[in-house]
């Protein structure tokens, strides 16, 4: 793989270093970089482009790529004003042989694929309800943003990431979405929101925050025959995952799994691998998700 980053923002940077030999150039219009514009780089120079970038230059720099047929891998979320645009660009990504992926890398946390793999068991048995809570402290940053302080905010920042894992855990099938709350504490957009819906028969809450002092993330997920929990994430130091076991008819129930993780963050290197094997095969993406992503947010 050959690539280029395109912005070079927060995200453009952390990509840059887990490109590794991989990385060729960088491209931003603002910030101090190889290229100002894309359409500078040379074409033979490379195959794939990190596009980390505001939310209303993703649909154009994909289309750029389409037309040059690269590969590209698009900071999440990647959405649209109308459904029937994923329906076209997915048409004219298999048609050119290209891969388009949307970045969602806490599909690689270990307790994330803990709590995957207990699902597929069934050891939780029926699942009854799922909670969420996903919370960090950057409200003034993101207020002083050129960009993020707008639209529907917190909810499509860190709520894609949840109903991305929703759609990993449990399925596509999203009924009776209904906002709980949704509160502009210190921003202009919502920077609190409580959402919930059903996937099958299975009531989820989900919970985001840009107004917790201190980044926090807790999975809770409720079922027949026990249960399982997470806490943190890698990015941020030490995370657990636990599944315990319910005793009938009632008492305290048994710890059956118990893992700690104190990993330095594998997301990052474990995304690029999946980004390479889906070139290799030449798979065209997962755009599928960002259309039902999308078709959520549609709805609130």
């Amino acid at each position: 793989m050959k690539a280029i980053v395109v912005g070079m923002g927060v995200q453009g940077v952390k990509r840059k270093k887990f490109l590794g030999k991989d990385f060729k150039y960088s491209v931003d219009k603002y910030l101090q970089a190889d290229f100002k514009k894309i359409e500078h780089v040379p074409l033979d120079k490379y195959d794939t482009v990190f596009a980390c970038l505001p939310d209303n230059e993703k649909l154009k720099i994909l289309n750029f790529c389409i037309k040059n047929k690269k590969n590209i891998l698009i900071e999440k979320p990647f959405l649209t004003k109308k459904s029937s645009t994923f329906l076209n660009l997915i048409k004219k990504i298999k048609k050119n042989r290209i891969v388009c992926y949307t970045a969602y890398n806490h599909r690689f946390e270990p307790n994330i694929n803990d709590l995957k793999k207990i699902l597929l068991n069934k050891k939780i048995g029926k699942i009854y309800h799922c909670k969420i809570f996903y919370g960090n402290g950057t409200s003034r940053l993101v207020k002083k943003s050129k960009w993020r302080d707008k639209g529907k905010g917190v909810i499509t920042d860190i709520g894609s990431h949840l109903i991305d894992l929703c759609l990993y855990w449990f399925g596509k099938d999203f009924k009776n979405i209904k906002i709980i709350a949704s509160n502009k504490f210190e921003n202009n957009s919502p920077d609190h929101a409580i959402i919930k819906f059903n996937i099958k028969n299975i009531f989820i809450e989900i919970e985001m925050s840009l107004c917790m002092w201190k980044n926090t993330f807790r999975c809770d997920v409720i079922g027949s025959k026990g249960s399982a929990h997470l806490n943190s994430l890698c990015k941020w130091g030490k995370n657990f995952f636990e599944f315990r076991e319910r005793k009938l008819p009632s008492g305290k129930p048994i710890r059956k799994v118990f893992k700690k993780y104190s990993l330095k963050d594998p997301t990052w290197k474990l995304e690029n691998l999946y980004l390479k094997k889906l070139i290799k095969k030449r798979y065209f993406g997962n755009l599928k998700n960002d259309l039902i992503i999308n078709s959520f947010f549609k709805k609130i």
